[in-house]
């Protein structure tokens, strides 16, 4: 008996931990059965967490590779992320051709969505700011501003699945900064405001359209009390983490506090968090008190407007940060 439980005691063994194994790359993303590429996106940015950070590079959607170009002009490598956002309706299809062939040569892929405001006064023009009554509206269904609301996200929602159906997986940032005062979901508080908003957005692509190739990236602005220029503390607009899938915060003017790393930390629990937007990059030696950046993306043409060559190349020639010929997510 004892020779026959020694045979098949390693066999068992290793069956469970292959179980176990499976579950936990099955449980990684939090939409459910996700395209087997997200997952596999997910382990490579836990695999990095602390060690490395992907560069990146913003791309505006009628100008599609003039700044992700400039990089490789300045440094003469490419970024490993090439992000675009869906701003713009005419520019969408061949956005999405720039996102495939982008992936093809083994970019990271994030979007991003500068949703028009689905509300408008009563001749018709859309306003600058939201009112109460107005908010309540698109957070409940069945209003006129609410369905405006839902044939807005349906349209990007079909560009999604193009992408699908191609295997590409996308980091996808909707609603960015929100905790600032500009945009018109921002500084939306309660449970019934940009929290919901995210909510809503969120189960209409998973439950309704069932898409399975989103990572979902919330990003805050990095918070401040600048006059006129506000933006507030993370925890207040975070729909949960079973929402989220990677915590990032947008820093500009060099406001590069230790803060701004340490709270999103706090809040992001294990999972990854990263820089979603900056204009100047971050010092070379930011990595050293915040390690846990697992990518940065340059907004557009700032790569050139708001840093010299010698500061790109200074953050390009770290060996942590990694470029696209030092990537492969697929292996």
């Amino acid at each position: 008996m004892k020779k026959i439980i020694n045979y098949i005691l390693p066999f068992f063994i290793g069956f469970v931990l292959l179980f176990a194994c499976k579950q936990e790359k099955k449980e990684l993303a939090v939409v459910s059965e996700s395209i087997p590429e997200v997952n596999q996106m997910l382990r490579y940015l836990y695999s990095i967490k602390g060690e490395n950070t992907l560069s990146g590079q913003h791309n505006y959607s009628h100008d599609l590779s003039e700044s992700h170009d400039s990089v490789k002009a300045i440094t003469g490598k490419l970024p490993a992320i090439w992000g675009s956002d869906f701003i713009g309706k005419q520019f969408r299809e061949v956005m999405i051709k720039e996102a495939i062939d982008q992936h093809k040569k083994g970019s990271i892929i994030t979007l991003m969505y500068h949703q028009p405001r689905p509300y408008a006064d009563s001749m018709g023009h859309f306003r600058d700011s939201i009112f109460a009554d107005d908010w309540q509206q698109l957070v409940t269904p069945g209003t006129d501003i609410h369905n405006t609301w839902l044939a807005d996200i349906d349209s990007v929602a079909h560009f999604l699945k193009i992408l699908e159906e191609n295997n590409v997986p996308v980091l996808w940032r909707p609603y960015h900064e929100m905790n600032g005062i500009w945009f018109w979901w921002c500084n939306k508080r309660g449970d019934d405001g940009y929290k919901k908003l995210w909510k809503m957005m969120y189960n209409r692509f998973t439950d309704h359209h069932q898409l399975k190739n989103l990572i979902w990236v919330w990003n805050p602005n990095a918070p401040r009390d600048w006059e006129n220029d506000n933006a507030y503390a993370y925890e207040l607009f975070f729909p949960g983490l079973e929402y989220v899938d990677v915590l990032a915060t947008d820093v500009y003017k060099g406001d590069w506090k230790q803060s701004h790393h340490d709270q999103l930390l706090a809040l992001a629990g294990d999972k990854p968090i990263a820089i979603g937007e900056c204009g100047a990059l971050p010092p070379a030696e930011l990595f050293e008190s915040q390690p846990q950046w697992t990518w940065f993306m340059v907004w557009a043409r700032f790569i050139y407007n708001a840093n010299t060559p010698d500061q790109v190349n200074a953050i390009y020639d770290l060996p942590r940060v990694l470029t696209l010929d030092e990537v492969n997510v697929r292996e």
